[in-house]
C-alpha cells in the first residue's frame, strides 16, 4: 500500500504541465483563466491537471465569486519543492552539462 501512494505521489510530479502548473503557483495563487494565460494551456488541460494536484493535496481551491483560486500546498510542497530546487541545482544541473 505505502508503495502505491509514493507512485501517485511521485507520478503527479512526474508530469511535464503539472510541474509547470506547481511552478507558476509557486509565485502565488492563482485562477484557472490565468494559468491557461500564463502557461499557454487550454482549460481542460488546466482544469485536468489541477484535479490530479488537488486531489493530492498538492494545491488548495477557494472560491472568490465565481472564481476557483488555486493555491500551492504552502505546509508541504511549496518547502518540497525548495528543497528539490537546491538539490537540483547542487546535483542534477552537472548531469545536464555534461
Amino acid at each position: 500500500m505505502i508503495n502505491r501512494a509514493y507512485k501517485i505521489f511521485f507520478g503527479t510530479l512526474d508530469n511535464e504541465k503539472r510541474l509547470e502548473i506547481i511552478n507558476m503557483l509557486r509565485k502565488g495563487p492563482k485562477c484557472v483563466s490565468d494559468l491557461c494565460k500564463d502557461l499557454k494551456f487550454n482549460q481542460t488541460t488546466v482544469s485536468h491537471n489541477l484535479k490530479r494536484l488537488e486531489k493530492c493535496g498538492f494545491v488548495f481551491m477557494s472560491k472568490k465569486g465565481k472564481q476557483r483560486i488555486y493555491t500551492l500546498s504552502q505546509k508541504t510542497i511549496k518547502p518540497l519543492m525548495n528543497l528539490i530546487d537546491e538539490h537540483m541545482h547542487e546535483f542534477c544541473e552537472k548531469i545536464i552539462l555534461k
